[in-house]
Parts: structure tokens; C-alpha cells; sequence
């Protein structure tokens, strides 16, 4: 489906100009591709694009980890406990929107314990990119709900400065997550 930024503006009753602009984010984003003299459209992700994503977030997420672990937090435990809670109790009862919501904040903040922005920025970006690929066959699969499991004890690993731990148990989540989408993806 294409999407003209003039009717969103219309349908949103707000001039065009924040509506391209918001549009060409999506695209700096890579989520959604201009289309010339018609609009804007979602991108569409092949199991390679998945597959890539997936590997980049191993080399960025996996470390990052283990680097809050050893460095600590920055006592956003509390925070972090709380996010866990929230993925546990929104994929049992199929929020998605609540879900995907904790479940960027939680990893995010993960990341940002290593102090860098940029690297925030990335796996914000490419968590961004794959967050809504088969996320309804997902919910209905009972894979979100195995998946939010496996935040709580990564979050232990964390909070006990375990950094061997912290680094297998995300790379065991990026490696399920990866796994679902496969799997999900070879059921269409």
C-alpha cells in the first residue's frame, strides 16, 4: 500500500510539510521507501533482511550485555525490573502495543548502560526495522509469551554482574527471536 503524505495530511487535518517530513524519517529509518510521484510505502523485509538485522544485533546487543553487567545499570534496575514485568504481563495477555513498548524501552536501556548514543541509536533503529515483521502470528504462536520469559533471568545475569551469563542468555534470546521470525516466515 502506498501512502501520499497530502491525504494523511488531510485525513490528520495538519498541512503536508510534517507529514513528508515525518515520512522521510521512516525512510532515514528504513522503514518505509519512497515510491516516485506517488507516496511512501512500508519496506518490506526478506528472510536475508531479517537474517542480517539479526546478525548486526548479535554484534552490537550480545556485548552491550555483558558490558552492563560488568559496569552495572546506572541504577535503572528498578526501571529495568519494572520493563520486565510489564513484557511478562503484556505478552500473556496478547498487548502488543504494550509489549513492543517495554520490550524496545528494556533493551535500550540495556545498551545505553555502555554510554554510547550512537550504538543506542543503531539498535534502536534496527530493532525499529523488525519489530512489527510477524508480531500478530507471534502473539497467536504463544513465541512472545516464551519470548518475554527469558527477559527476567537476563536481567538477574545483570544485576549479578555476570557477564558470561548476560552475553549467552542474549545471545540465546536474539538467537530464538531469529528462529520465530524464520519459522513464522516459512509459514506464509
Amino acid at each position: 500500500m502506498v501512502y501520499s503524505a497530502a491525504s494523511l495530511a488531510a485525513e490528520l487535518g495538519v498541512s503536508n510539510s510534517p507529514v513528508r517530513e515525518a515520512m522521510l524519517a521512516l525512510v532515514d529509518d528504513g522503514l518505509m521507501e519512497a515510491v516516485p510521484n506517488r507516496g511512501y510505502r512500508p519496506v518490506s523485509l526478506t528472510e536475508r533482511d531479517l537474517a542480517e538485522i539479526a546478525q548486526v544485533r548479535m554484534f552490537f546487543e550480545v556485548p552491550a550485555a555483558g558490558l552492563a553487567a560488568e559496569l552495572g545499570v546506572g541504577g535503572r534496575l528498578g526501571e529495568l525490573a519494572e520493563l520486565v514485568e510489564v513484557i511478562e504481563v503484556s505478552a500473556a495477555a496478547g498487548d502488543l502495543v504494550a509489549n513492543l513498548d517495554a520490550d524496545r524501552r528494556f533493551h535500550l536501556l540495556l545498551v545505553e548502560a555502555c554510554g554510547n548514543q550512537r550504538l543506542t541509536g543503531m539498535v534502536g533503529r534496527l530493532r525499529d526495522q523488525t519489530r512489527l515483521y510477524n508480531l500478530p502470528a507471534l502473539a497467536a504462536s504463544g513465541a512472545l509469551i516464551a519470548s518475554a520469559g527469558e527477559h527476567r533471568p537476563l536481567l538477574d545475569a545483570i544485576a549479578g554482574g555476570d557477564r558470561a551469563l548476560a552475553e549467552s542468555l542474549m545471545r540465546d534470546h536474539l538467537a530464538h527471536i531469529t528462529a520465530d521470525w524464520s519459522r513464522e516466515g516459512a509459514d506464509k
